[in-house]
């Protein structure tokens, strides 16, 4: 894999950069959907890559190890001939599902035990076997297994957890370095730098991890319900450890504020579920702030979903139409919603590239954030 970086922001720490992998170019600041389980939900391939204009996507190691299997995926030829989608993929390690499946796991140094959500059936993962999975799915930038801590989280747990994640990275970048890809093209791995809320473990761990000195470089454990200045903070804090030279991924955000202000701190990768999901409950983001088209106020507004989003999709259908089939339950609503959710987020990273090459990032960004936060 290798990253460039076209231009940077001279008012902020924005880039625009391109990314270089065996399966496409991934043109920087970068929003990638999320389909975690082989498929992003209500969306087509074909619609992905000609109406989203999607780069890269995700998977998921925990759910598609239980379902469909290991054995199905290195039978297909792994993730991107089973699921049709030629383009790079990012596997999340299952470190997030560590966190959201406290109830099913038992955290140790060895790794993590842990029962299947599907069927009861007990499981263990860790760093070396993690790595054997990512290998076998097949994605092109595979993720370091790390416990995300919950918040709010005390400073002892968090602080032991991020150690324990440092011992896992080294296990992860050990064995990965050990073995090769079974699929013709390469594999890269992303460590991961935790530490909570607390400024000093941020920069433990973005120390750490950096001088690991990978490919590229991600941050976890953030978007998990702190305050958002509090994410903004920590945040800042890693990308100025972090080497300037490498791409940075902040995992699991977010809304589109958050897109812009973390673009402007430095970050270049984003993946978050909430488009889709929202859109499948009637929220839409959109140029001019948040709509809830479910609302009895669009029932006669004959005007397009988003003027400014360029996808068709945006465009052709109006407010009123799409309002009628979500109170008509038509499976349509949820599919034309989530195909404009995912349209609008790769448009705003696509447009915040256009202004840092411009050179005016910094102004567009102060007249697009009061938009993008409201509701309509």
């Amino acid at each position: 894999m290798k990253f460039s970086i076209s231009l940077s922001d001279d008012k902020s720490n924005a880039r625009a950069g391109r990314i270089q992998t065996d399966h496409g170019i991934i043109e920087t600041p970068i929003f990638m959907p999320v389909g975690t389980v082989a498929t992003v939900k209500g969306v087509h391939q074909k619609e992905l890559k000609e109406e989203i204009h999607a780069q890269i996507i995700l998977g998921n190691t925990y759910h598609l190890y239980l379902r469909p299997g290991l054995e199905v995926l290195q039978e297909a030829g792994g993730l991107h001939r089973f699921n049709g989608w030629d383009r790079p993929i990012l596997t999340d390690s299952g470190g997030y599902q560590v966190y959201s499946l406290a109830a099913r796991r038992k955290i140790t140094e060895e790794g993590v035990k842990f029962q299947s959500h599907i069927d009861g059936s007990r499981h263990l993962f860790t760093p070396e076997n993690v790595m054997d999975i990512q290998r076998i799915i097949g994605a092109d930038i595979i993720m370091a297994f790390d416990e995300c801590t919950p918040y709010p989280c005390e400073y002892d747990y968090a602080r032991r957890s991020m150690h324990m994640t440092h011992r896992w990275l080294k296990r992860c970048c050990q064995h990965f370095d050990q073995t090769e890809g079974l699929y013709g093209y390469q594999q890269t791995l992303f460590p991961i730098v935790q530490g909570s809320v607390y400024p000093d473990l941020r920069s433990q761990s973005a120390e750490k991890v950096a001088s690991f000195e990978r490919a590229a470089n991600a941050i976890g454990g953030l978007s998990v319900g702190e305050p958002a200045e509090d994410m903004y903070a920590m945040t800042d804090i890693v990308c100025q450890i972090l080497p300037k030279d490498k791409p940075r991924y902040l995992m699991g955000v977010g809304t589109p504020v958050n897109i812009l202000e973390s673009i402007a701190l430095g970050i270049d990768m984003f993946d978050c579920v909430m488009p889709t999901r929202n859109a499948r409950h009637g929220m839409l983001f959109t140029s001019e702030g948040i709509i809830h088209i479910k609302n009895k106020k669009w029932e006669r507004d004959f005007s397009p979903i988003d003027k400014n989003c360029p996808a068709s999709t945006s465009q052709f259908y109006t407010k009123a139409y799409l309002r009628h089939l979500f109170k008509a339950k038509e499976l349509l609503a949820m599919q034309i919603a989530s195909i404009h959710n995912l349209s609008f987020y790769l448009w705003l990273v696509k447009t915040a590239r256009e202004h840092i090459l411009a050179g005016d990032f910094s102004s567009w960004k102060a007249m697009m954030i009061p938009k993008l936060g409201r509701k309509i």
